[in-house]
C-alpha cells in the first residue's frame, strides 16, 4: 500500500522536514493498518527529532497520535479496547510516524473512537491528556487542594484544568492576557503570566489557601521561580518543560520515556477516552491543516 508522509531528513528543525512517498507494510499478527483522518500536532514531535543524532535513523517518521479508519487487520488481532474490524473508526497513541495518510501500527496502541468525538479531537486527546494526568500523579494532587498551573491555556493545561475540576481540585492557572478567559471557562482561576511579582499575584488569588503543588507546562524562568517560592515541597513541583532548572533546583522533571511515566500514561488511556466520550474532557482544536502543511502546523505549536 502506498502513502504519503512527512518525515525529518535531518535533526536541525523544521527546515529538515519533507513530504514524501512511503510504502505501508501489511499488518502482521497484533497489528492493524489505519487510514489516517487526523494526526495530533505536539511540541514533542519536534523535540523528538532534535533529540536524535544517528544518521542511520533518517528519514525519521514524525507524529505520536492519530485517528482514522481501519483498512486491514493482522491475524489473531485485537485492539486495546477489544475486537476490531475493517471500517472501524479508531484513535491511536504511542505510534511512530503519525504524520501520514496511512500507517501500520501495533494494535495495543489503538482504541475504538467514541462516536461523540470528531477525528480531529480524537487525534489530539491522548498525548496531552495522558501528560496532564501524569503531572497530577507525580505532584500527588488531591481533592480540596489548591495547585498552580503554568501554561494553563495550552493543550496540556486545558486537560489539567478539566481533570482537576472532576477531582475537586482548585487550579490557579497562568496564561497570556489573551487566554485568561479560556482558563476561566475551563474552571481555572486565571493570572497573567507577565504580571509583576508573579508569585505574589498567585498568592493573592489563592488566599486563604496555600498552593500545595505546582505544575509547569511552559518552562520559563518566571514560572519556575514562582513555583519555587510558592511550594516548599519540591517533590510536588513538576515540569515537562524546564528540565535544566529541575536538575539544578531539585524538583521533578517528567518525560513520556521515563518507565514509570510511560506505564502510567499507557494505563490512563481508557479513562481519558471514556471521559472524552461523555463530554467530561473536551479537546479544543485551535486550527487544522492539510497533511502537506504539517511543518506549518508544527511551527504553530513549537
Amino acid at each position: 500500500m502506498r502513502a504519503r508522509r512527512s518525515v525529518a531528513t535531518g535533526f536541525g528543525g523544521l527546515d529538515d522536514f519533507e513530504f514524501v512517498d512511503a510504502v505501508v507494510p501489511d499488518p502482521g499478527p497484533g497489528e492493524v493498518t489505519i487510514e489516517v483522518r487526523a494526526a495530533g500536532v505536539n511540541p514533542a514531535d519536534l523535540k523528538h527529532v532534535r533529540r536524535e543524532s544517528d544518521p542511520d535513523k533518517l528519514p525519521l517518521p514524525v507524529g505520536y497520535e492519530v485517528s482514522g479508519v481501519i483498512t486491514a487487520v493482522g491475524p489473531d488481532t485485537r485492539i486495546g479496547s477489544g475486537d476490531v474490524a475493517i471500517g472501524d473508526e479508531v484513535l491511536a497513541f504511542r505510534v511512530r510516524g503519525g504524520y501520514a495518510t496511512a500507517l501500520t501500527v501495533s494494535a495495543d496502541t489503538v482504541f475504538a473512537k467514541p462516536p461523540t468525538l470528531g477525528f480531529a479531537e480524537a487525534a489530539c486527546l491522548l498525548l496531552a491528556g495522558s501528560t496532564a494526568a501524569d503531572m497530577m500523579r507525580a505532584a500527588r494532587t488531591d481533592r480540596d487542594e489548591t495547585i498552580v498551573l503554568h501554561g494553563a491555556s495550552g493543550a496540556v493545561g486545558i486537560a489539567v484544568l478539566q481533570l482537576a475540576r472532576l477531582r475537586g481540585i482548585r487550579v490557579i492557572g497562568t496564561a497570556s492576557p489573551d487566554n485568561l478567559e479560556k482558563v476561566r471557562a475551563f474552571g481555572g482561576l486565571p493570572v497573567p503570566y507577565d504580571a509583576p511579582d508573579l508569585a505574589a499575584r498567585i498568592r493573592a488569588v489563592a488566599d486563604p489557601f496555600s498552593p500545595a503543588a505546582a505544575l509547569d507546562a511552559v518552562g520559563t524562568d518566571d514560572a519556575v521561580s514562582a513555583s519555587l517560592e510558592l511550594v516548599a515541597d519540591r517533590t510536588r513541583i513538576v515540569t515537562v518543560a524546564a528540565t535544566g532548572r529541575a536538575a539544578s533546583d531539585g524538583f521533578v522533571a517528567l518525560g513520556g520515556g521515563q518507565p514509570e511515566s510511560a506505564q502510567f500514561r499507557d494505563s490512563v488511556r481508557p479513562l481519558l477516552i471514556r471521559l472524552a466520550s461523555t463530554g467530561d474532557l473536551q479537546v479544543p482544536i485551535a486550527r487544522t491543516f492539510p497533511l502537506a502543511e504539517a511543518v506549518e502546523a508544527l511551527r504553530l505549536v513549537s
